[in-house]
């Protein structure tokens, strides 16, 4: 199984089931409040302008692996993740100060400048904070509501629902990890795999798959397994992701390169950098990381110390380590074969993720 391509394919099926949704749910709005309309058609156009669908891809093969024979009422069920990360991603552009996905405006930017222009003399970004928290919350319940009318066995949606308030939780842990150790700008190397374990791997790996098997009625020894991949693959999927956001591409990674180092983010990087290094080098480090004005030449300074502190060699071989333990991991685990090539094909991909 190619993994990109099935992954390509399987969006394609996710997008027209969001935009089904997203139509619906715009259509019963307009009657009720026009401006709350307009939001969703903008979320919905944010939704759809990128990201792979991984989650729900992970949901929909949790389900099949388990067991699960209604593959149809999976695949229109399998969006309800993808709206709760499109919950946490409003969220966490208020957070960061970001102001721009996938190439579009985020929405509290949107509301920003919507503010500026209806309601002069007010606190505009305040106005756009606030649509954005609310707005929010409603694509969070549409996630919720999309599990609860699935149609599933009544005991199954219950424990789904419940295993989904579980996923946020647990992200909002990591996100907690993450915003408080930036503040207090340093951190220990275990202070940061424990912000991915709750921010990444339980979000983006174990909890979709979860979701998907429950639904598929696993039980406990199952789901221990899931688990026993998922985390060493989540963190390993941060790490690269890390890696990227100081090296990669911006068209593939539909941001700014050096954004994290704007924002002032602890990761492997910065945390086995500031180890390894000298006092000039840490000194220089801790100007650039935060610098809300970043220059090219600070991220080429920044990219030089991680290279020379082999904070970079460190990183890589960490995750490449990580990546065999969850494919150790996923051979024991009683999953259908559609499902266990599925996520090996994953596992190998995130080897050859382009930096």
């Amino acid at each position: 199984m190619d993994f990109q391509e099935s992954l390509f394919g399987f969006k394609k099926r996710v997008d027209k089931e969001l935009r089904l949704c997203f139509d619906k749910t715009i259509k019963e709005t307009k009657s009720q409040d026009a401006v709350i309309a307009d939001a969703l058609k903008y979320v919905k156009e944010l939704t759809l302008s990128g990201g792979k669908r991984i989650r729900p891809a992970l949901m929909y093969y949790g389900y099949v692996g388990a067991g699960g024979k209604d593959k149809e009422r999976m695949l229109r069920t399998a969006i309800s993740i993808e709206l709760v990360h499109m919950f946490l991603l409003i969220h966490d552009d208020i957070i960061d100060r970001d102001f721009e996905r996938h190439g579009k405006e985020t929405l509290n930017s949107r509301y920003s400048k919507i503010g500026k222009r209806f309601f002069p003399g007010k606190d505009s970004d305040h106005f756009g904070n606030s649509m954005a928290l609310i707005v929010g919350d409603m694509v969070a319940a549409l996630g919720n509501q999309i599990i609860f009318e699935s149609g599933f066995n009544e005991k199954l949606i219950m424990k789904a629902l419940s295993n989904l308030q579980s996923i946020i939780s647990y992200t909002v842990i990591g996100e907690v990890k993450d915003f408080y150790i930036e503040y207090k700008g340093k951190a220990s190397e275990k202070e940061v795999m424990d912000m991915y374990e709750y921010k990444t791997a339980k979000y983006t790996i174990e909890g979709p798959l979860h979701l998907g098997a429950v639904l598929g009625g696993a039980d406990s020894k199952m789901l221990k397994g899931i688990s026993d991949y998922s985390i060493p693959l989540g963190i390993a999927f941060q790490i690269q992701d890390d890696i990227l956001g100081v090296f990669g591409n911006e068209k593939k990674l539909g941001k700014k390169v050096g954004s994290d180092i704007k924002e002032g983010k602890m990761t492997i990087l910065v945390t086995k950098a500031r180890e390894n290094g000298d006092k000039k080098q840490r000194k220089m480090l801790d100007e650039i990381l935060g610098k809300r004005d970043l220059a090219g030449s600070d991220i080429e300074n920044f990219r030089n110390i991680i290279r020379e502190t082999a904070s970079l060699d460190y990183a890589n071989r960490k995750a490449m380590e990580l990546i065999s333990d969850g494919k150790n991991a996923l051979a024991k685990l009683n999953f259908k074969k559609e499902t266990k090539e599925f996520l090996l094909g994953m596992a190998d991909y995130m080897v050859q993720r382009e930096v």
